[in-house]
């Protein structure tokens, strides 16, 4: 197994770019399925692992797949499979997206129940409601989703909570559906606006993408189209975290600064400078940071996604910091582990108190999940020592060249195959 070593305690100097966003990669790349004929040429697209996987479901599913660098080209105009199954399709979370994609193109979809990272109780319930709503017949069968529909048909659909998934899930399979749907209660973040730009380009007649209610005007067929996937803002804020802890200055290119507004927000009220660009921003710390108190929400607020990252930072900050996670019940789990540093903190239901220390040890941890892991990166950069890092397959799922784009900025971190064979060509 693979696991990642830090020496920590340098400051990061230097500029890193961006890659593209993993929550609308993993999202558009299934919409391509509902393509009938032309091909889908996606640009921005992550070198991450769910991407890797869902273009092995793709070609599962009949699809040609092409990948030249950071551009993917698929030609869903053969595919004659509803059915997604097998390990890629159960281990991802976001392969429940196939569900209204395969609907909009078949009226039939089977696909395995998703899992993914550990983080709490992520039902599907909703995305089974606003499908349901669109007159699909749905049942859950061996461990599968096995939705069907004579056909699709435009309604109102009002979502209980507000849910990212879901919504993109509704909106994939309201494409095809006769008539008008309008989706209420939606979620707004970044990478809805992007899958609605991207199937409104195939053809899709999507309003309202970002606000509060999306309108759907059923088409017949989508074409293929040119498309460009928008920068991670959750990567973005993971590279501003590690420069606000670590101390140092950095530039943070290829952002959309909008995204990262309640982010920044508190970076800035923890002391931390910063300048924004058109298409960047510069992140400059020097002096030990003051604790906050942050609440998760859905876009605008604060993202969950970087609830864990967040948590490191305020470990080494002065005072005492609050999180409130409203989101997920269960995304404290990587505190225990960040406990063998020295992190003190003490989880109350969906509270976590951190009372700031002066540094961190490095020890050995084991990353829980995809956030969690980013979190035990940036704590092996600030700690004292030695941080070996296991696990390391979540990380993988959802930053590209994590080691490579830290070591670019005077980080002393590498990948190792095992504890006695190293890659000495990642080491400084």
């Amino acid at each position: 197994m693979e696991k990642i070593i830090i020496n920590g305690s340098n400051p990061l100097y230097g500029s890193v770019e961006i890659s593209g966003a993993k929550n609308a990669a993993v999202a558009i790349i299934p919409a391509a399925v509902m393509c009938g004929f032309g091909k889908c040429v996606i640009d921005n697209i992550p070198d991450i692992e769910d991407v890797n996987k869902l273009v092995r479901i793709l070609r599962d599913l009949g699809a040609r797949v092409t990948r030249i660098k950071n551009t993917l080209i698929v030609d869903s105009s053969n595919i004659k499979s509803y059915i997604a199954n097998g390990e890629d399709v159960h281990n991802m979370r976001a392969s429940y997206y196939l569900i209204g994609a395969l609907l909009a193109r078949f009226k039939k979809a089977v696909v395995d129940l998703p899992g993914g990272c550990s983080i709490g109780d992520r039902p599907i319930d909703q995305h089974i409601k606003g499908l349901e709503k669109l007159g699909v017949n749905i049942k859950i069968q061996h461990g599968s989703v096995v939705a069907e529909a004579d056909k699709l048909v435009g309604d109102s659909i009002f979502f209980d909570v507000v849910s990212v998934g879901a919504t993109i899930n509704v909106m994939l399979a309201a494409c095809f559906a006769e008539g008008v749907t309008i989706l209420e209660n939606v979620a707004k973040e970044p990478h809805v606006v992007d899958v609605a730009n991207f199937l409104n380009l195939m053809g899709a007649n999507i309003k309202g993408a970002g606000t509060d209610i999306i309108k759907i005007t059923g088409v017949k067929k989508l074409k293929g189209c040119n498309y460009s996937i928008i920068p991670d803002q959750i990567e973005a804020s993971t590279y501003m975290m590690a420069v606000a802890a670590c101390k140092g200055e950095v530039l943070i290119k290829n952002i959309i600064p909008k995204h990262l507004e309640s982010v920044t927000a508190k970076l800035i009220e923890m002391g931390v400078t910063i300048c924004e660009y058109d298409d960047s921003i510069k992140i400059k710390s020097n002096e030990r940071l003051r604790g906050v108190n942050i609440k998760t929400s859905p876009y605008p607020g604060f993202p969950t996604d970087v609830q864990q990252i967040i948590g490191v930072l305020m470990s080494v900050s002065q005072g005492t910091s609050i999180i409130s996670e409203s989101i997920f019940e269960n995304r404290f789990k990587y505190f225990d582990e960040l406990k063998k540093m020295g992190v003190d903190v003490k989880i109350e239901g969906r509270a976590a108190i951190i009372n700031g220390v002066s540094r961190l040890t490095g020890c050995k941890l084991k990353a829980t999940d995809l956030r969690a892991g980013a979190a035990m990166i940036i704590a092996g950069l600030v700690a004292e020592g030695e941080t070996e890092i296991t696990s390391i397959e979540h990380i993988d799922r959802g930053y590209p060249d994590i080691e490579e784009k830290f070591r670019q900025l005077g980080a002393n971190i590498y990948r190792t195959l095992n504890s006695d064979i190293k890659e000495f060509k990642n080491i400084i």
